[in-house]
């Protein structure tokens, strides 16, 4: 079976990290950008990770700047900006293209398995949103004008689910 748990990105830091360490969480995963008309959203995962994060559950950051160069920082700056602007608590990882020939591994496997509008693979823009069972599989696709308060429904539906067998 094909799960999230395959892969390894890098943290903001610069560490690797397997996304095994996951393992059993419900995951919203999201293209992040800073300066982008949907960089409010920010907020919004934010809450989301404090709501549900004694549940085991994680948003997991993944800054982008082929959409309009929204993300011209180097991982210093995206951490300052996350930390000052929005408190941001959940993990984030480096700086990835998440469309095209040097897509990140993880993000070539998302777009695959839940394909967008008409059923095109590729990313459109900041803040596409990938929601995953406890089992790393992917549940949902949300496009970036979802707002992260609209995933609640689907998010505690996830979390009610068992856990799956080790």
């Amino acid at each position: 079976m094909s799960h999230v748990y395959q892969f390894e990105a890098e943290s903001l830091a610069g560490r690797p990290v397997p996304l095994s360490q996951f393992r059993g969480k419900v995951l919203l995963i999201v293209n992040t950008a800073s300066e982008c008309g949907f960089t409010p959203q920010y907020a919004g995962l934010q809450a989301l990770q404090e709501t549900y994060a004694g549940q085991d559950f994680d948003v997991l950051g993944f800054p982008c700047n082929q959409f309009g160069k929204q993300e011209p920082g180097d991982a210093e700056q995206i951490a300052q900006f996350c930390d000052t602007r929005f408190r941001v608590s959940f993990p984030m990882f480096a700086k990835i293209d998440v469309k095209g020939p040097a897509a990140h591994p993880l993000y070539r496997w998302l777009t695959s398995e839940k394909p967008g509008v008409l059923g095109t693979e590729a990313i459109k823009w900041n803040f596409t949103k990938f929601l995953l069972r406890r089992d790393g599989s992917v549940f949902k696709r949300y496009a970036p004008t979802t707002k992260p308060e609209e995933l609640k429904r689907d998010i505690e539906a996830l979390l009610a689910e068992p856990a799956p067998a080790a």
